[in-house]
């Protein structure tokens, strides 16, 4: 009897033995990739489509980190992770001015080996903007994971009980705020608001007026800020806010406050991103359900209107361990399929033309139907390695003639200094 016991004991062993050595030789199969995102880019929508790749692949855990609440303050923590050559990261969202940094950088690893000979098919499908930001000197640095592009957003209930059309020049804008305040006699109510704080939105703020004027920052690959179109921002800016049009306290507005005080009620007018409609749509604590209208945002013309292109890319890490495994979950977080989960999740912008015409997608975002064209007409902020320079000089510049610490004079004078040095 005993003699049984023990060898059934010992059986029981050899089994639980075999049984650790194959979970241990599971665990060491299995592959660990960490995706960073921001917080403004719905880290909860991230966890959803990697949940569903995890599902569909086994063998493969995705964790999402997040950080940093604006584009500034990522690029930062991404600094000091990749200049240590950090492994940590697999892959990293990286926002559409970033490619030709991260290149010139050695920060991203080039897809063109893992797209193979579908390389050029694969990047033929994207958006042409998205498809030119993510080529660098020939080599794929990044994949697009959304689109974006800045939209004028509006309250459709006070524009109809006012009679108020949707502004197509910024006169009109200017004149529709000012009825709408003078008769709601709301304190708390704003007629228009932009990003004015020193973060890279406010070179948006700076560029679409320019832009709308029939100007860009450089041309030929020269600064161009003599004439009288680099002018013009600070001039608009000015001018709305002595209507009153624009609160005193511009300088401080960042980026996702438009979005807060646009789903308060508080705002007419907001010059934002794609992301906002679903938030103020679907929010449990917007008040503006159904009273949002988006539109193309105005120019000094009705026939020269412009708007910043935005978006985020996927790129995989120099650094990473996986790189293989981690280019594979790329091209899956940068395909039709999770272009159409995140356009009804979370109203991001397709990188896909024919997105913008699926069924679900529109009955998600009925303004999508007139988006397209706005985004394939986007323009590009300046496209060189050494954008963050450009982005804090434009950024603070701007800040600062917004708070009126410098004058617009003062603003251009430094912008030109430091720019023609980057640019000459």
């Amino acid at each position: 009897m005993t003699i049984r016991l023990t060898r059934r004991m010992l059986s029981l062993f050899g089994l639980a033995a075999g049984l650790a050595l194959a979970g241990t030789a599971l665990a060491q199969a299995q592959t660990t990739l960490r995706i960073f995102t921001g917080g403004q880019q719905r880290p909860d929508v991230m966890r959803q489509i990697v949940d569903g790749y995890m599902q569909r692949n086994p063998g493969v855990k995705v964790e999402v980190e997040v950080g940093g609440a604006t584009s500034e303050q990522q690029q930062q923590y991404l600094n000091t992770v990749l200049a240590s050559k950090d492994s940590a990261l697999d892959l990293i969202l990286i926002d559409v001015i970033r490619p030709a940094q991260w290149a010139a950088a050695q920060w991203a690893e080039p897809l063109d080996a893992y797209l193979g000979a579908e390389r050029d098919a694969v990047m033929a499908r994207y958006l042409p903007a998205y498809r030119a930001a993510n080529i660098v000197n020939g080599k794929v640095i990044a994949l697009p994971y959304f689109a974006d592009a800045q939209f004028l957003y509006y309250r459709k209930d006070l524009l109809e009980k006012h009679g108020v059309a949707p502004p197509k020049t910024w006169d009109e804008l200017k004149a529709g705020a000012q009825r709408i305040l003078a008769a709601e006699n709301a304190p708390n109510l704003r007629g228009f608001e932009t990003a004015g704080a020193p973060i890279e939105g406010t070179v948006c703020t700076y560029l679409v007026p320019m832009w709308g004027a029939g100007e860009d920052l450089t041309k030929d690959g020269k600064l161009n800020l003599s004439g009288d179109a680099a002018k013009k921002p600070f001039q608009l800016w000015a001018d709305l806010k002595e209507a009153k049009v624009t609160p005193p306290n511009l300088a401080e507005i960042p980026t996702d406050r438009i979005r807060q005080n646009l789903q308060a009620g508080n705002l007419i007018f907001g010059m934002t991103w794609g992301y906002v409609w679903n938030r103020a749509q679907n929010d449990a604590d917007s008040t503006v359900k159904d009273k949002i209208g988006v539109v193309p945002l105005p120019g000094f013309t009705a026939d020269r209107q412009s708007t910043c292109i935005g978006g985020w890319q996927v790129a995989v890490s120099a650094f990473s361990k996986n790189k293989a495994e981690a280019a594979k979950l790329a091209r899956y977080l940068s395909s039709p399929e999770v272009s159409k989960q995140q356009a009804v999740l979370a109203s991001h912008l397709p990188v896909f033309a024919e997105v913008y015409g699926d069924a679900d997608v529109l009955k998600a975002n009925p303004w999508f139907a007139q988006a397209l064209p706005v985004v394939q007409a986007a323009r590009s902020r300046p496209v060189t390695p050494r954008y963050t320079e450009v982005s804090e000089i434009m950024r603070t510049n701007m800040n600062a003639f917004l708070a009126g610490t410098k004058t617009a004079d003062q603003a251009l004078a430094d912008m030109n200094t430091r720019l023609g040095a980057i640019f000459r």
